[in-house]
């Protein structure tokens, strides 16, 4: 559970998860809260205003005065050791708690941590079946599966500049799924709470209330429902064709939020995608009970055996 101190009430809360994770549906929920114990007579939730009193850590704009010079004349080494300089900055900016959404392992970078705890009250992180998060992410960034698959289970992995809604990105570092997973939940820690996506959907009261208490968001189970209801999957896809949504690409080649449903993969990857899968990650899927029984037995079709 998340501590805030009585005389220095700050910090960075981090909503964190390997993309196309719930991350996202995450933030909604924790903003919609966040509203309805404000204005209980809140209608509707803006799906583009879902910061929840936060932002991003790696937008370029935030590292000159770290570097001393340009990001682009910065060399990778130097922006990953500007960055606990900058989320340190981001705190004391704020003078109180804000979220931040991340997709970065919590690990180094050159020697320097992608997550500066020690400026961090706690984080959400959340954990989906990566044999869902291929077929999502797959139509995100519009690439194949096939590529989908290679990229998940590259060690190290990032992203080394970009541009997200009009603003320059420096480098994010997610590594491989397992990686990421596992950054973040391999050592217990009592401010990060895991939350598995399945459970979200399955379990929806349960696991929002979990991160409700744990965000230490003073709520009624009146609140809760009301925040489930607002941020629900079908109201946020909804919006999202009504009004549009600033956070997906233009090079995406689907709606941000286009199906949300646990067991996709089983319609949508070959058993030789669904092995690929299992063999890079077999470890941390076990862990969190992702691994099929049989190929066969789990998606209805005839096929190899993935031994769990």
């Amino acid at each position: 559970m998340i501590v805030f101190g009585k005389d220095n009430p700050k910090g960075i809360i981090w909503i964190a998860s390997y993309p196309r994770s719930g991350n996202t549906w995450t933030r909604a929920f924790v903003s919609a809260l966040m509203q309805v114990t404000q204005d209980p007579e809140l209608a509707a939730l803006d799906i583009n205003s879902i910061e929840a009193g936060g932002g991003v850590e790696n937008a370029a704009e935030l590292y000159p005065r770290f570097l001393g010079k340009p990001v682009f004349r910065a060399s990778q080494e130097e922006i990953a050791r500007a960055r606990p300089w900058v989320q340190a900055a981001l705190v004391e900016s704020a003078g109180r708690p804000i979220y931040l959404k991340t997709h970065l392992a919590r690990a180094t970078d050159f020697g320097a941590p992608l997550i500066n705890m020690a400026v961090s009250l706690g984080a959400v992180y959340i954990v989906r079946n990566p044999l869902d998060v291929a077929v999502s992410y797959a139509h995100f960034s519009n690439a194949s599966i096939d590529a989908t698959i290679d990229r998940m289970a590259t060690t190290g992995f990032g992203i080394v500049r970009s541009r997200f809604d009009g603003h320059e990105r420096v480098r994010e570092i997610m590594g491989s799924w397992s990686e990421n997973v596992a950054s973040w939940t391999d050592a217990p820690h009592p401010a990060v709470l895991v939350v598995r996506y399945e459970d979200m959907i399955e379990q929806s009261y349960q696991a929002f209330s979990r991160i409700a208490r744990h965000l230490q968001i003073k709520a009624t189970r009146k609140d809760i429902l009301r925040a489930m209801e607002m941020s629900s999957f079908d109201r946020l896809r909804t919006q999202e064709t009504e009004a549009g949504f600033k956070e997906r690409p233009a090079t995406s080649r689907d709606r941000f939020f286009r199906s949300g449903r646990p067991g996709q993969w089983r319609e949508e990857l070959s058993d030789d995608q669904v092995d690929r899968v299992v063999a890079a990650h077999r470890v941390v899927m076990k862990r969190f009970g992702y691994v099929p029984r049989t190929e066969g037995a789990a998606t209805g079709r005839s096929g190899g055996r993935v031994r769990a």
